[in-house]
């Protein structure tokens, strides 16, 4: 009943286009943050399935490894790789496998984690160089984190969904979408309702932040107080 929800790395991957080669924490950091620039597209791409792909980075190759669908899926995920920010090469051990899907196993997170992917965003983007460092640091305590919620939504599959929910799904899908701004648009929601509040460069990308959070499960109805500021 759930679609892909959005994990903590999100703000970490927003501030990789930011970062430059002159950031102290060096090399470890960089492929850290490439990781979860990769893992962010994937999760936030319907063609993907973000959730049983492995990304890994070392020295800016990036290898995916698990199980997808069908080819198309494959070529997709291996596209959004290689367009990511940083990624030299990609190495591609993704299995071709129409009877897998891990959908049933990982499907979103709690209210926590979806406070804590604004949070995140808004602490990266005042300062590259730290927040590439911190950033780095979090992801690893963060996936431990979600791993434990994620057994707990699991249970819950089949449960009305949440506004939290509903925020975190709008809000990944504005990260992996290059035509929207998503640091630049805040998402509210009560009882169903979203509430876009924020500034864009144009009507285009007003309309497609619009478009996307009418399209996320769950929503009834959309609010719109974007402003455009070229």
């Amino acid at each position: 009943m759930f679609k892909r929800m959005s994990v903590v790395i999100c703000g970490l991957a927003v501030m990789l286009a930011t970062a430059g080669p002159a950031i102290a924490q060096g090399d470890a950091a960089a492929d850290a943050a490439t990781t979860a620039a990769v893992k962010t597209k994937l999760l936030g791409d319907t063609k993907t399935p973000g959730l049983n792909i492995d990304v890994d980075t070392k020295d800016n190759v990036v290898t995916l490894t698990g199980k997808v669908k069908s080819a198309a899926a494959k070529a997709e995920a291996v596209r959004l790789a290689r367009t990511t920010t940083g990624v030299k090469s990609v190495v591609d051990h993704l299995t071709i496998d129409p009877t897998y899907d891990k959908s049933d196993k990982a499907t979103a997170e709690t209210k926590s984690a979806a406070k804590k992917t604004g949070d995140a965003i808004e602490t990266g983007a005042k300062k590259t160089g730290d927040a590439v460092e911190t950033g780095a640091k979090k992801t690893g305590e963060a996936g431990k984190k979600v791993g434990k919620e994620t057994e707990k939504v699991a249970k819950e599959t089949g449960a009305n969904i949440t506004d939290a929910s509903i925020t975190s799904e709008v809000k990944t899908k504005f990260l992996g979408d290059t035509k929207v701004p998503g640091m630049d648009i805040n998402v509210d929601t009560n009882n169903h309702v979203v509430t876009l509040t924020g500034s864009v460069k144009n009507a285009a990308a007003k309309t497609e932040a619009l478009r996307l959070a009418k399209n996320t499960t769950g929503v009834h109805r959309v609010v719109d107080k974007i402003t455009i500021k070229p």
